[in-house]
């Protein structure tokens, strides 16, 4: 377990030092924020930190940084050491300086940042794509959640045969409308620390019973650094993809501009978004690991982990904790894509309700607006239940698509910190690293272009030197401070 406590330490120990100094980069000032300045009661609301931050870890904290990292598992445990480097050096950043300048934006969604920063162009193609993303993550977070309860909880069959599954997608779909009309106080505020309480319950009974139950754990110079994988998938960019949230998500970057709304002073900011992506790291290390444990005892196997990582929970969380325990964590594991489902139907809302210039603090608007969007998200729940493959489909676009949405965020961070004359180098190489991700994962995947490694590998390379010489070449160029002038 030496690796293990090893990322532990590179989490924390990292996670403490690096952000206090993204934080002195970022100079939190005096200013009055957005929540006190443009309060509206609907999403311009003031709340505690700690409110804002339990809301913050909830929406963000949705099944990747559990099913992610239980296929990542299957890497060996390099993954202990990548998981918290990520997040360290890469998520915690892209979240806390996505709200930070959200802040300073007077609480922007990320398309209008994306225009601001990035030009009117970019800002087209980036509104359509995070849209879907946004769509395809609502439906993926009714879908998950739905099926482990049936499963796991009830022990029913999941399929659309059974009405008991249609019933419990019915009940969330409920939650999901209540939360994205009404103001964000009054619900999400409301019900997020007690599902916090039952989140909190179920990732600290899976980190110690792993000791309890001696869950073996190899180490890196057992396995090597190119990993065990025993499917021959490569580390790169597979493993980045497929752990998504557990690193860095784009979807990350919606929350932390509809929370930057609620935030009251901008020393809060590191807390808030730095603070809780590590906390995310830590669940995504203790998921991998319980994973990579229960594949060694035996009680779960390679496939398992590979094609239906929802069980291996279900496996993982009842051998440590006993019947009860393991419901609870089950249950702690079914809030999370709940509580992240809302919130990203509700940053689509706001999205879509910004772009066509409609005034969202009347109900009357946001409720044919809600429907629209429901319906679109029910016909495509229905569409993957009745395709055997129609889920796979979506979730490995979605992966994909979220990390694509990093990238966006990425760059327009480094082209903030450019003309601010910050060091824009701590967002200019995630953002290139994933760029590299990105591009030679679709270059290479059979729902890509299908190439041979080697081809995506040098093609990547390529497109993302030029990326990088693109990205500070515009942001010299535009000289003029877009905080102080008009967007373009």
């Amino acid at each position: 377990m030496i690796t293990f406590f090893i990322g532990l330490a590179i989490l924390i120990i990292g996670g403490a030092l690096y952000g206090r100094f993204v934080e002195r980069v970022m100079k939190p000032t005096d200013v009055q924020t957005p929540a006190t300045r443009m309060r509206d009661g609907v999403d311009f609301v003031p709340m505690k930190k700690w409110r804002n931050s339990l809301i913050e870890l909830l929406n963000i904290a949705g099944t990747g940084p559990i099913l992610g990292p239980i296929q990542g598992a299957l890497f060996g445990p390099i993954a202990f050491l990548t998981i918290p480097i990520g997040c360290v050096i890469g998520g915690a950043v892209h979240d806390y300086m996505v709200g930070m300048i959200s802040m300073r934006c007077d609480g922007e969604q990320t398309p209008a940042m994306v225009r601001r920063f990035l030009g009117k162009h970019i800002y087209h193609i980036y509104q359509v794509f995070v849209c879907l993303l946004l769509l395809l993550l609502g439906v993926v977070f009714i879908y998950t959640p739905g099926d482990l309860f049936v499963t796991q909880i009830m022990n029913q069959d999941a399929s659309l045969g059974n009405p008991v599954i249609i019933i419990v997608y019915a009940v969330i779909f409920l939650y999901y409308i209540i939360a994205t009309l009404f103001p964000i106080d009054k619900i999400i505020g409301k019900v997020y620390p007690i599902f916090g309480a039952i989140l909190l319950l179920s990732a600290v009974g899976v980190f110690f019973g792993m000791f309890i139950k001696g869950y073996p754990m190899k180490e890196i110079w057992d396995t090597g650094i190119a990993g065990i994988h025993p499917f021959g998938e490569h580390f790169i960019p597979i493993f980045f993809v497929t752990v998504a949230c557990g690193i860095v998500s784009g979807f990350h970057s919606t929350q932390a501009t509809l929370v930057s709304r609620s935030v009251m002073d901008e020393r809060e900011g590191r807390t808030v978004f730095y603070d809780m992506m590590i906390a995310e790291g830590f669940i995504a290390m203790i998921w991998a690991a319980a994973a990579m444990g229960a594949m060694y005892i035996g009680i779960t196997d390679a496939d398992t982990l590979h094609g239906a990582p929802t069980s291996v929970v279900g496996i993982v969380a009842k051998d440590m904790l006993g019947s009860i325990g393991g419901i609870i964590a089950i249950v702690g594991v079914i809030v999370l894509p709940i509580t992240s489902g809302d919130t990203a139907l509700r940053s689509l809302r706001l999205i879509i309700g910004d772009a066509l210039h409609i005034d969202q603090t009347k109900k009357k608007n946001c409720l044919p607006m809600a429907l629209v969007i429901f319906g679109v998200v029910a016909a495509v729940l229905i569409y993957s239940k009745m395709d055997a493959n129609g889920f796979n489909i979506l979730w490995r676009y979605f992966s994909w698509a979220n990390e694509v949405t990093a990238v966006f965020a990425f760059t327009f961070i480094t082209a903030y910190m450019i003309r601010k004359k910050m060091p824009f180098l701590i967002a200019l190489l995630p953002g290139c690293f994933y760029c590299y991700v990105c591009i030679s994962y679709i270059l290479n995947a059979r729902i890509g272009f299908g190439l041979p490694w080697t081809a995506a590998y040098i093609i990547s390379g390529v497109l993302t030197a030029l990326y990088a010489v693109l990205i500070i070449w515009y942001g010299r160029k535009r000289a003029v401070d877009p905080l102080t002038s008009s967007m373009p």
